[in-house]
């Protein structure tokens, strides 16, 4: 037992979280405390010249994190991952590595691909570049790999990590949902596609993402130093974890709130009964998730957490850091005196404005102005994901950005219709793989209210309103 983890009652929980900038392992309480947490940048690598995840590497990582905690009581284990990635298993092993979803499909296979998709109507997945279709990238596969996947067994790659930890192959409807081409949200199956290019019958059996599906491998408990009774559950993707989370908030679970979850990927979701989806445009990277309960999810998103990595590239801290919100807040009213603005995108085919190409308006020099001009950037693109998934009182802000001051309190101010929430502690990906096991557990500490700024962002939002119209005229 490690010496500096906190003794704690039987019913230990780990999470396995596979994102797509970092791999994440956590150690928590049955009550819902981080005892331990460790992370791991991902790595591509590349096999026959196209770039793919680093399951091996991740793997043998994960190994080694899990055996600190040999003789803790651990109960189960929640396997995560991001949306975009499937795996082939054949006889019992993993066939090739999975693709990495921004590797770029050949042009003339694109095209072909794009051309046998099933219609937004049906999936609620709109037309995105590279591998974010997962679709397009099992296309890719069935081409390069053709006689391993006309012998595979396909999983998503949450339910990757379920099988490398138990033995047992499923297939989990948020993974399938989000998308990639393969799901019918309205029906609860597999889209005409999947079912035309012979994935539907390919894929593991459809589970629950709470369901216990198995327990640790003999061999990797063996090794790990943990029990073989390790229940592992089928596990979840990681934006409708945080949407789990999130619906913990009697504030949020009861009226059906919006959740703007924040990471790499920044994604609106508004819950929905399934009949009252409006009316979503699918050339601006708005899609139909779908929650752990097989509801459908309007959701509207764009590639925040790398944008903003991308502005402040001159910086060496963060826009979330605790010491230095204070600063950031008291450079906003230099950024909109000096007209500082970032127009979109730095994400080419994504978010609401997918074929902008993204620049400087006056650019600031200053440390505190740029990451200041990064965060009122990604809010009015925030504030365009709201408005198309209907957003209407309620908005939690969860994930890393909800630590950055300037963005949340940017979007209270641009948004005086809406209730802005924060969590007083991490309530994120983690804890709604920890309501998979408890659906009971109460967040800590409820939700604070955020306050709008204490300037008049109207003209600075209708100054970058029209500069994005000019682009679109320019284009």
């Amino acid at each position: 037992m490690s010496k500096e983890l906190p003794a704690t009652s039987d019913g230990e929980i780990v999470v396995v979280d596979l994102g797509k900038t970092l791999a994440k392992v956590s150690l928590w309480s049955a009550d819902g405390r981080c005892l331990d947490r460790h992370s791991r940048p991902n790595l591509r690598v590349e096999a026959g010249g196209i770039a793919r995840l680093d399951a091996a590497g991740i793997a043998a990582w994960l190994e080694a994190t899990l055996a600190l905690w040999h003789g803790r009581p651990i109960a189960a284990i929640v396997p995560v991952g991001h949306g975009a990635a499937a795996a082939a298993l054949v006889d019992g092993e993993l066939a090739f590595a999975p693709f990495d979803y921004e590797a770029a499909l050949p042009a003339e296979m694109l095209t072909e691909y794009r051309g046998l998709r099933s219609p937004f109507a049906q999936t609620g997945s709109p037309a995105l570049p590279q591998g974010l279709n997962l679709g397009a990238h099992l296309f890719w596969m069935d081409r390069v790999h053709a006689d391993a996947m006309a012998a595979a067994t396909l999983v998503p790659w949450a339910q990757y990590w379920a099988w490398w930890l138990s033995g047992v192959a499923v297939s989990e409807v948020t993974s399938l949902g989000c998308h990639t081409d393969l799901w019918d949200p309205a029906h609860g199956g597999f889209s005409d596609l999947a079912i035309a290019q012979g994935w539907a019958a390919r894929f593991a059996p459809v589970v629950p993402a709470g369901q216990a599906i198995g327990t640790l491998r003999p061999d990797l408990a063996e090794r790990t130093g943990l029990s073989a009774t390790i229940r592992v559950l089928a596990g979840i993707h990681d934006s409708n974890a945080a949407l789990h989370a999130a619906r913990g908030f009697a504030e949020i679970g009861a009226t059906g709130a919006t959740v703007l979850s924040t990471g790499t990927w920044f994604i609106a979701m508004r819950p929905t009964s399934g009949a009252e989806l409006p009316n979503l445009p699918e050339a601006r990277d708005c899609l139909v998730n779908v929650d752990c309960l097989g509801q459908p999810v309007p959701s509207a998103r764009f590639m925040g957490g790398r944008e903003i990595e991308s502005l402040i590239e001159i910086d060496t801290r963060r826009v979330d850091i605790r010491p230095d919100q204070p600063h950031l807040i008291d450079a906003v009213p230099r950024v909109l005196s000096a007209g500082a603005m970032h127009l979109p995108t730095l994400a080419p085919g994504c978010g609401p404005f997918p074929d902008r190409a993204g620049h400087w308006v006056n650019a600031p020099e200053d440390w505190y102005e740029r990451r200041a001009a990064a965060c009122l950037y990604a809010a009015l693109v925030a504030d365009v994901a709201l408005e198309l998934v209907g957003a209407g009182d309620t908005v939690l802000v969860e994930g890393r950005f909800a630590h950055a001051h300037v963005f949340v309190r940017a979007i209270a101010s641009l948004r005086p219709d809406l209730a802005v929430y924060v969590a007083h502690a991490d309530t994120d990906v983690s804890f709604g793989a920890l309501r998979l096991v408890d659906p009971a557990l109460a967040p800590p500490g409820g939700l604070s209210r955020v306050l709008p700024l204490d300037h008049d962002l109207e003209p600075y939002k209708m100054a970058w309103t029209a500069a994005v119209a000019a682009q679109e005229e320019a284009a």
